[in-house]
């Protein structure tokens, strides 16, 4: 069995992404986490633990990330990879919907574990986006963080797109979409 103050973050992580954070009370995470009134005063203290929530979450994204580039032998592979991943976008991003809300935006404590997921996916997108151009798969003159910026921009808005039509397919164009910009980066 998970220790409380793990049943508290994980409870307060879902939350976040299902309700947002001014959404998001002590009581519905005590009630989502079963804990009781006395442990959830004393595992979770404030804002370090709704923090700690948004880590889990990023933490969560940089696994099942990790997993689709790893995927594959070929940059484009690997990328397509990542863009094909099961999500579900009507749902919307566990990290990008976070940074959509002015008081996340506002509280560097609570907006850090955002800007540190979103700095990592860069880098790392951009990482494998390098290692084409290195072997010859991408075009010399590709931009390896400009075309990162493209593809995550690409799946923050496709949930988007997704949640404003309710429709997964407008997603779904929209990787494909981004799928076709990196195609024609080939060398």
């Amino acid at each position: 069995m998970k220790p409380t103050k793990d049943h508290l973050v994980e409870a307060a992580a879902e939350l976040l992404w299902e309700r947002g954070y001014a959404a998001t009370s002590p009581a519905l995470i005590q009630e989502r986490s079963r804990a009781g009134q006395g442990s959830m005063y004393h595992h979770f203290s404030g804002k370090a633990d709704l923090a700690a929530a948004i880590r889990r979450s990023a933490g969560q994204l940089r696994l099942a990330t990790e997993a689709a580039l790893d995927s594959g032998t070929t940059a484009l592979e690997r990328l397509g990879a990542y863009l094909d991943t099961e999500r579900n976008p009507l749902a919307g991003c566990r990290v990008g919907r976070l940074v959509q809300d002015p008081d996340v935006v506002a509280d560097d404590q609570l907006r850090a574990p955002a800007g540190e997921f979103f700095t990592w996916l860069r880098q790392r997108i951009a990482g494998v986006l390098a290692e084409g151009v290195r072997d010859g798969e991408l075009r010399p003159d590709t931009d390896p963080e400009a075309t990162a910026s493209l593809v995550i921009a690409t799946i923050q808005g496709g949930y988007v797109l997704a949640r404003a039509q309710q429709d997964q397919a407008a997603f779904r164009q929209a990787t494909e979409a981004a799928k076709s910009a990196l195609d024609r980066l080939r060398a």
